[in-house]
């Protein structure tokens, strides 16, 4: 057997090894933060009386995203989490779960007292959606 088809094969093996964890990490989180995940239909029904919070950054933001979402990216959430209200429910999505969990996490640590996400993320949404003009 070459070497290289031995580096190939470890390669391999630790890119599968990665996603295993990611998807372990991702599991365990979602147990913590309680049954906080929403099916498409179930945020669709609750979005009225919540706030909904796009942690995508305002580019993609700009381009779609889910009719009455306000932006709030993630990587500006410590700083400005206190525009949200902790006494109403906070429905989150972004594109990437791993993303919507650490902002959930980050928010339940503020005392937030019910925070939801969109389950399969803003890619498998199939709700209203507007483009901003700005």
């Amino acid at each position: 057997m070459s070497t290289f088809i031995i580096i190939v094969d470890i390669v391999l093996i630790v890119i599968i090894l990665a996603f295993v964890v990611v998807w372990l990490w991702n599991k365990i989180q979602t147990k913590r933060l309680g049954n906080g995940d929403l099916t498409n239909e179930e945020f669709n029904q609750g979005m009225r009386k919540a706030q909904i919070v796009d942690l995508r950054e305002k580019e993609p933001f700009k381009r779609k995203h889910i009719d009455g979402a306000r932006n709030l990216p993630y990587t500006m959430m410590k700083y400005q989490y206190s525009e949200l209200r902790p006494d109403l429910p906070v429905y989150l999505y972004s594109d990437s779960l791993s993303v919507t969990l650490r902002a959930a996490r980050f928010l339940q640590k503020k005392n937030f007292s019910s925070i939801k996400w969109l389950k399969n993320g803003f890619d498998e949404w199939d709700g209203r959606t507007k483009s901003s003009k700005y």
